[in-house]
């Protein structure tokens, strides 16, 4: 974990693999985005078609079931009414009814002194009550002539009609459910919360699952998002609706149908195609960083090889020769630039370095002759205080000779002055030889430092 960074900082090619890579990965996020937006969108759209021609296919089997029991009865009431005082023929009537429609499990005849009876001359549905496996009651009145004399109530199968509402799912993890207009289950996959109010049931539960059995048993339609024991699902629901038919009493049930979806069901596909795509992604951009770093480092290798050749440069190696490129690209003129650069540099270095040769020599020369010139400079400044030393003691000779003969011109003689004389021209031609021996030394030392100067 260390080194990535140091990687990321040091090596061009992965800074350059990288930002392609995120460029790529930022244009594909986009459009994947995009795609799964759309695609989610259409995914709940077709759940709410599924979900909505299964309460469709439910309501119109339903309501097959009820229309049957509806022309069987009908049947029957017609044969056993012009026998209304024959019991036996009413009792004969009602099992052929029970026995011939699967979906009725009782045929009841109530008579007006029974004190079950109703005044009612209702016909139609009416929801069962304190009845054993029943969901509702077709009601057909009895007439004896003009007067009412009873009532005959046939009871549909509570399990019939289940097993039609259960069966009609539109996932294998979706089921449907039907209440009736006070909000009793009538059909749940848990046979435990049969005959019990869903507004009770649901109290505990998530507030939206509540929210969702409160449309239902107001009569309206939709869809809503609920919790159910821990699970996520989508409510369908819509009221039950039945089909208008000549001659057919269209009294209100008042239930309610809904197909509860689990959304696993309704995205299961599509979170499958999204975790796969995304895998797919995630390889691919693999795939394509690391095949961009191989392309990019091998593209860069000349540099490489350039920034080796420059570090020898900094350390003093212009020999090493630079290789020439064939490449047309940048890469490739800037190799043989660098490589031009490189032997310019090697011929600069070289006579630079002649020079610098020429210039210790001279340099070396001149060292010479300045030590000559200090140690001829030494010799001539010995050489004149030693003839100055040697030319004080004639001089003065000279002077004093010079003063006797001018303090005692009267008194010497002719002899004593010419001897005075002779000592005088002694002296001087003393004097003159140490000075042409001067001259001599002096022109001797002036040409020593010419010709050191001239080398």
């Amino acid at each position: 974990m260390v080194k990535l960074p140091k990687l990321i900082t040091r090596t061009l090619s992965f800074r350059l693999s990288l930002t392609v890579i995120a460029a790529l990965a930022t244009l594909l996020l986009v459009a994947l985005l995009i795609i799964f937006v759309f695609s989610r969108k259409a995914v709940k759209e077709e759940a709410l078609q599924n979900a909505g021609q299964a309460l469709e296919a439910t309501m119109q089997r339903i309501d097959n079931i009820l229309l049957k029991v509806e022309q069987s009865s009908g049947n029957i009431y017609w044969k056993l009414l012009p026998h209304i005082h024959q019991p036996e023929l009413l009792e004969l009537y009602t099992h052929k009814l029970v026995e011939t429609t699967p979906y009725i499990t009782n045929c009841t005849i109530i008579w007006d002194t029974d004190s079950t009876a109703t005044d009612s001359i209702f016909t139609g549905w009416i929801n069962s009550k304190d009845k054993a496996d029943a969901i509702t009651t077709f009601r057909l009145p009895l007439f004896d002539g003009r007067q009412k004399v009873g009532v005959m109530d046939v009871d549909v199968s509570l399990t019939m009609v289940s097993k039609i509402v259960l069966d009609a799912k539109p996932s294998p993890n979706s089921f449907c459910s039907l209440l009736s207009e006070n909000g009793t289950v009538i059909v749940f996959p848990d046979s435990t919360v049969l005959n019990k109010n869903s507004l009770e049931l649901t109290k505990f539960e998530d507030n939206s699952m509540a929210e969702a059995v409160r449309a239902m048993v107001n009569g309206e339609s939709g869809y809503q998002y609920a919790k159910m024991d821990g699970k996520d699902y989508y409510v369908f629901y819509k009221p039950f609706e039945r089909a208008e038919v000549m001659g057919r009493a269209m009294s209100r049930l008042g239930w309610s149908v809904a197909v509860i979806y689990p959304e696993d069901d309704i995205f299961s596909d599509y979170n499958r195609l999204l975790y796969i795509v995304l895998i797919i992604a995630i390889a691919g951009l693999v795939l394509l960083l690391l095949s961009c770093r191989l392309f990019i480092h091998h593209q860069l290798l000349p540099l490489r090889k350039l920034e080796q050749s420059a570090r020898r440069i900094t350390e003093g190696d212009f020999d090493k020769p630079i290789q020439h490129s064939r490449r047309r690209d940048e890469v490739g003129r800037l190799q043989n630039h660098f490589r031009e650069m490189q032997q310019s540099l090697a011929t600069r270095m070289g006579e630079m370095q002649q020079l610098t040769e020429v210039l210790q020599q001279r340099g070396e020369a001149l060292q010479a002759t300045y030590e000559q010139a200090q140690a001829a400079e030494r010799m001539k400044t010995n050489f004149l205080y030693n003839m100055s030393d040697q030319m004080m003691s004639p001089v003065d000779g000279i002077r004093q000779r010079v003063l006797s003969i001018s303090d005692h011109s009267e008194g010497l003689t002719g002899n004593e002055v010419s001897l005075l004389v002779e000592g005088i021209q002694q002296r001087g031609e003393k004097v003159t030889a140490l000075l042409n021996q001067l001259i001599a030394e002096s022109e001797k030392i002036m040409d020593q430092g010419q010709t050191s100067m001239s080398k």
